[in-house]
């Protein structure tokens, strides 16, 4: 599997007990529904706050998310990688990788509502990184653990960003086009 496959014997070989269960932790806290009931407290802190077309952004771009992966799945029908090398039973395809990509596409958000809140303290660069920090741990852990190939990993991480940036842009054009719809 050229690249792929390099670097998945890779990190079987380097394959490290306490480094396992670490991954495996943040593989979990890291999916999907993880990242829905994370957007979906955003969602609703956002609404409390007043700042509802920051929730609706969280939500719709995860929700379509959602949805884009899915077909994106269904399209590409990617098998994962081979057990005994996966350490993960799922029986999903594999390209994208939904952990990746979700997670990307909520870090992308998070940081435009972040940027766009009146609080400052939210714009320092160390919090800003973050979400993307996390993203990328959960795509590493998905790579570690075997669930995905690295390709999938990086495709997921490039959708999700994408996808992100398409919601981050359509509110900016609803905020040009009508100041008084976006706050």
């Amino acid at each position: 599997m050229g690249l792929d496959g390099v670097i998945l014997d890779w990190m079987v070989e380097h394959r490290v007990g306490g480094v396992t269960t670490m991954f495996w932790i943040i593989t979990t806290v890291g999916n999907t529904f993880m990242m829905f009931v994370l957007s979906t407290a955003a969602w609703a802190a956002l609404l409390t706050s007043k700042r509802t077309v920051d929730a609706w952004m969280v939500a719709g771009s995860m929700l379509t998310g959602w949805g884009l992966m899915n077909a994106l799945k269904f399209a590409f029908a990617r098998e994962r990688p081979p057990i005994p090398e996966r350490l993960v039973d799922i029986a999903s395809h594999s390209f994208p990788s939904g952990h990746a990509m979700m997670s990307m596409v909520l870090a992308t958000v998070a940081i435009a509502v972040m940027l766009r809140s009146p609080n400052p303290w939210l714009h320092r660069p160390v919090l800003l990184v973050l979400p993307v920090v996390a993203s990328l741990l959960i795509g590493f852990s998905r790579i570690y653990l075997g669930a995905h190939w690295t390709t999938d990993v990086l495709a997921g991480w490039v959708f999700g960003a994408l996808w992100g940036l398409g919601w981050i842009y359509a509110v900016r054009l609803i905020s040009a086009r009508n100041p008084s719809a976006v706050r």
